[in-house]
């Protein structure tokens, strides 16, 4: 699709190999993609799934890979004031621009997880198909995940093998640079070999205010009876930009449990995309979005169930205040041979503003009789009943809103099963809602 934006993809595409050939494997992998992403282009607005994201970005954007750019000097200091707390019991790897960072980050160590840098790899190992063949059902959706197959100069690549105990790891992705000078590719490919069993957690956060550009992709393999627990929280400026595609693929028996909140950039498209590959693998996917202002969190998550007895569990609540636009679109394909599926979306919108908008669509196509799918959506303002139940008890109306809105959240948090994780995010949601010491009176 020629395109004026597409022309300039193609050419900053140019000037990066030429700038990375001779230290950079993957030539072929990138070369496959871009040409792949010349034909099809990147999304717009006429695409039906695409129709709640903010792309007006794209035009002033920088491809180019910020990582070209050096350091400042002194840099890594005011990065490592940037970073969250640490998690105890969890090796963290930080990556800066998309690139890691050692200064930052423990030392990979042994163990069932083994994680290595896919700037440090010699091999020609070719991608998944999907990064480089759009997916039918995904189609334009996952053209986002070409563009970061194309630039991504750096990532990581963790390869887990079979274990009692799950591996626990921690990777951080700051973004500092402005999108109009470099754009930022975080890039992840997990590999779970049967039995393996791992506990992720994956941030995205930024340095600064700066306006980041940042266009993030991950993969995941589940062997047979692999386990992962998959924290993802995206919590950028307000100036960011975040475009994230996530594609995973559930052999027989694995399970993959997934929470994500989303509470950061200026704008944010997240394009889920999960096949159950294998009988009896298990999805269940709890997500949060939290919009203010300007702010525009937009979801599309496709599931696919293509084997016998396999089961799906979607909860999603979103808040939109300000004039913001909260929106999540949640699709489930069960096909011919996935007979006995078991699949219930609960879906939910809070509107805080009388200028916001919620959409939340839930999609079902199924085409076999033997099923359990169910599905519900709602959008609305706060409880009128539980507000004044709230007020007569001598809550200042303010408080008493924050309360609701946080018990509105709690079907999400409250899935997440690593309790120092789950009490940042609780703290960072009562700052977020601007009356932490009452709302910490309430939790």
């Amino acid at each position: 699709m020629s395109t004026p934006l597409t022309a300039r993809i193609v050419a900053q595409h140019a000037s990066t190999v030429r700038a990375l050939a001779p230290h950079l494997p993957g030539a072929a992998r990138r070369s496959a993609a871009m040409e792949a992403l010349a034909v099809t282009g990147l999304p717009g607005s006429r695409d039906e799934n695409w129709k709640y994201a903010n792309l007006r970005p794209l035009e002033r954007a920088s491809f180019t890979p910020a990582a070209l750019t050096p350091p400042a000097a002194g840099a890594d200091a005011a990065l490592a004031a940037a970073l969250p707390q640490r998690l105890e019991g969890f090796a963290r790897y930080v990556f800066v621009d998309g690139v890691f960072a050692p200064a930052l980050s423990d030392t990979p160590a042994a163990g069932p997880a083994r994680l290595t840098t896919l700037a440090a790899r010699a091999d020609e190992r070719a991608a998944p198909p999907t990064a480089l063949v759009p997916r039918r059902e995904l189609g334009a959706d996952q053209r986002f995940a070409l563009l970061n197959e194309a630039f991504a100069t750096d990532g990581a690549a963790i390869d887990v093998g079979a274990g009692d105990e799950a591996a626990r790891l921690e990777l951080i992705f700051l973004a500092s640079a402005e999108g109009q000078l470099g754009a930022s590719y975080p890039r992840v490919e997990l590999l779970l070999a049967p039995r393996g069993r791992l506990v992720l957690v994956e941030r995205h956060v930024s340095s600064g205010a700066a306006a980041s550009f940042v266009t993030s992709a991950v993969s995941a393999e589940l062997g047979r009876g692999a386990a992962l627990d998959h924290y993802r929280l995206q919590e950028l400026s307000s100036r960011a930009i975040l475009f994230d595609t996530l594609t995973a693929t559930l052999a027989q028996e694995a399970s993959y449990r997934l929470h994500a909140l989303c509470s950061g950039a200026a704008a944010a498209r997240s394009t889920l995309g999960v096949r159950l590959a294998g009988e009896r693998a298990s999805l269940a996917l709890a997500a949060a979005a939290l919009g203010d202002r300007q702010q525009v969190q937009d979801t599309y998550a496709l599931v696919e169930h293509l084997a016998p007895h396999a089961r799906t569990e979607e909860t999603f609540r979103g808040i939109s205040a300000g004039r913001a636009r909260v929106a999540f679109n949640g699709k489930i394909v069960v096909a011919r041979e996935a007979h006995g599926t078991d699949s219930r979306q609960s879906l939910r919108g809070l509107l805080a503003g009388p200028e916001a908008e919620i959409d939340v669509r839930p999609q079902l196509e199924i085409y076999t009789d033997d099923v359990r799918c169910s599905h519900g959506a709602t959008a609305g303002k706060l409880d009128d009943n539980m507000l004044f139940y709230l007020l007569s008890r001598g809550l200042e109306r303010d408080t008493a809103q924050r309360a609701l809105k946080w018990a509105f959240l709690e079907d999400v948090i409250a899935k997440i099963g690593v309790a120092p994780l789950r009490r940042q995010i609780e703290e960072r949601l009562a700052g977020r809602m601007q009356d932490g010491a009452a709302l910490r009176e309430l939790i």
